[in-house]
């Protein structure tokens, strides 16, 4: 074989190889597709596996059919109360229809993510228009993001594509309205912890007073109680006392004498001045009468 007949071999090999590469394809799991010819769609809707199309004529365009995420730039919108607000959001989206999908947005992520974006930034113009700072900051919140989901699902299923979800990511405030609404909520935990100490201060005021109160009580009780029984011991001693007295009056009689002089006579510098004849000094002067 001579080198022209080799050469021409190599080329039908090369020629045949091409035309089953332009012949055959697959489409993934991860993929939707559409055969084209000439600008003119043919099919879109093969199932994942191995194709065939006209080769040389037919193009393939491939899509990605998995959930890809549109962060979007933080955007500033109007609340009720004319206050601006800014919104960071992102959201979940997916090809459902690749023959809307290419026709409408020309298959491509951009035209696709920028029609998104317009969708979407214009429902949470809309949801927060409708509420205050405090709605869409908090109690709304999740309200928003269903509603703005849903509106942006049914328009864009125009473009063959489904909005998986919408989600805002961050809520914040401009530096003036911020500061504005930090000095308020200063204020107001202020005036919550002032009542609060008053009606501590009260609670403790009547706490000590209710204590004082039984302090009193008990005292006067056990005042009552010590009176009672030392009446009770006086009676008990003063009757004991007259019992002895009864029973020994001479020797009761020199017993009090006794205590009388010691306690006359503890200290060396008392002086007394007593009439010597008095009854005083009747057992000092006849200690047998």
């Amino acid at each position: 074989m001579n080198q022209s007949k080799l050469l021409a071999l190599l080329g039908i090999i090369l020629l045949v190889g091409i035309t089953i590469h332009s012949t055959f394809y697959t489409v993934d799991e991860r993929e939707k597709a559409i055969i084209v010819r000439f600008g003119q769609v043919l099919r879109y809707d093969d199932k994942p596996g191995l194709h065939w199309k006209t080769p040389f004529l037919d193009e393939v365009r491939y899509f990605d059919s998995r959930i890809l995420t549109l962060d979007a730039e933080p955007q500033p919108f109007l609340t009720q109360e004319k206050k601006y607000v800014i919104v960071d959001s992102f959201a979940k989206w997916r090809v459902i229809d690749p023959l809307k999908y290419y026709l409408t947005v020309g298959g491509t992520e951009t035209g696709a993510r920028l029609r998104l974006e317009q969708l979407i930034n214009s429902g949470l113009r809309d949801e927060v228009n409708k509420r205050t700072v405090q709605s869409v900051v908090s109690t709304d919140r999740a309200k928003i993001m269903q509603l703005v989901t849903s509106a942006a699902d049914k328009v864009a299923r125009g473009f063959g594509i489904e909005v998986v979800d919408v989600r805002l990511q961050r809520v914040d405030l401009p530096d003036e309205v911020s500061q504005s609404v930090y000095q308020r909520m200063k204020a107001e935990r202020s005036r919550i912890a002032n009542e609060l100490r008053a009606q501590g201060a009260e609670a403790a005021e009547k706490i000590r007073a209710d204590a004082e109160r039984q302090r009193e009580v008990l005292l006067a009780e056990a005042y009552g109680k010590a009176e009672k029984i030392r009446g009770e011991g006086d009676a008990r001693a003063s009757a004991l006392y007259a019992a002895a007295y009864n029973r020994a009056p001479e020797f009761y009689s020199l017993y009090r004498s006794l205590i009388a002089y010691k306690e006359s006579f503890k200290n060396k510098d008392d002086i007394m001045i007593v009439d010597p004849s008095s009854d005083f000094f009747r057992y000092m002067k006849k200690p047998g009468r």
